[in-house]
């Protein structure tokens, strides 16, 4: 017999629950699409007036774009394969290293983190002389940078991490300046990719809280770890711990007395970490909580020597956008196969590049 049923009109108006199937589509064209240039595009645009290679530049463009060099003319603006080409402007170069060093996006790195920020965007002749220059003149950096003194004891090596988030160090800051009730950082890193979580608590905090904190920040992104090496801390020490350990199923590696920070990375997190927050808040420290996402994000998209590339890329295989500037490439694109063998090729390259500076940093450390 079948379902019975009525069809019944009523007003649009009055069927308030609308099923989205009973309306009638109406696919629509998008029209135009409004882009906004930044402001500083156009200040890039006139640093070629006076610039003669900009100019011979823009005549050979202007016939044939791109050429045979890589050069290529996006809106007015000379590229270099994906790299914008400043012309010799020195104003529009100090303030576009500032924007990568003095800010929160820069936090103030060094010369060689700086400079692979920077050339990521821009291309311009001598860009490492003159970040080398205008960071070493720059007083906050001088101020809040981290004194290194030289451990005790032969540097204990690590078992090599076998891929992303497998083996974690964790460590606290702790004697903060509160702020919104804060005053310790839980810094937790992967050792495979150097990728870090930071992390705000306040005293008095137990095993369990620590734990919590732990599971919302860092294993609810990335899973559980094979090994975790720490400090002596009682946090790490206590019964809650080790028996946390044995459900999870990670090997608890505590650091040694005389060489604490053993491979090295967690004591230079931290001095990162540290640096960071001393530029940033300055003459504010209890502003310090505020600027611990950003803090983040600013390690994590900095080029670390180790890997050849920042954080970030080593975990997701791509840097993060940085600025919004308009790309002429669209990316291309490609079958899961290809991008599946690119990542196995990408952490190959990986764990090599982490064995050889592990070795290296042995030597030097033992040396000491």
């Amino acid at each position: 017999m079948g379902l019975q049923f009525k069809i019944v009109y009523e007003k649009g108006l009055d069927n308030l629950a609308a099923d989205a199937l009973s309306r009638v589509g109406h696919a629509m064209a998008i029209s135009a699409v409004s882009e906004v240039l930044p402001l500083w595009i156009q200040e890039v645009i006139n640093s070629y007036v006076t610039d003669s290679e900009a100019q011979q530049l823009l005549q050979q463009l202007a016939l044939t774009s791109p050429d045979t060099s890589g050069y290529s003319l996006n809106q007015g603006v000379i590229q270099q394969g994906t790299r914008i080409w400043v012309g010799h402007n020195s104003a529009l170069r100090t303030k576009l290293i500032a924007a990568f060093h003095a800010s929160a996006l820069g936090g103030h790195s060094g010369v060689q983190a700086t400079y692979q920020r920077l050339k990521r965007l821009f291309v311009w002749k001598g860009l490492k002389q003159d970040v080398d220059s205008f960071v070493k003149q720059f007083m906050v950096c001088q101020q809040a940078k981290h004194e290194r003194g030289r451990p005790a004891g032969l540097l204990q090596s690590l078992p090599k991490p076998a891929g992303a988030w497998q083996d974690w160090t964790m460590d606290f800051i702790e004697s903060l300046p509160k702020s919104d009730g804060q005053d310790t950082i839980l810094v937790v890193v992967d050792r495979f990719t150097k990728y870090a979580h930071f992390i705000s608590l306040k005293h008095p905090f137990t095993a369990p809280v620590v734990a919590k904190a732990v599971m919302d920040s860092v294993v609810k992104l990335h899973g559980l770890p094979k090994s975790i090496v720490s400090d002596r801390d009682k946090i790490f020490t206590s019964a809650f711990w080790k028996e946390l350990f044995k459900v999870w199923g990670t090997t608890l590696l505590m650091s040694t007395s005389y060489h604490p920070q053993i491979d090295g990375q967690s004591e230079r997190v931290n001095q990162c970490l540290e640096m960071y927050l001393r530029c940033a808040v300055h003459n504010s420290p209890k502003q310090w909580r505020g600027w611990l996402p950003m803090a983040e994000f600013w390690y994590n998209s900095t080029h670390h020597s180790s890997l050849g590339c920042s954080p970030f890329k080593a975990l997701y295989g791509y840097d993060p956008g940085l600025l919004a500037v308009p790309d002429p490439c669209p990316p291309v694109t490609t079958t899961v196969q290809d991008w599946v063998t690119e990542k196995e090729a990408h952490n190959t390259m990986l764990k090599q590049m982490l064995a050889t500076a592990q070795n290296r940093m042995k030597i030097q450390a033992d040396k000491k």
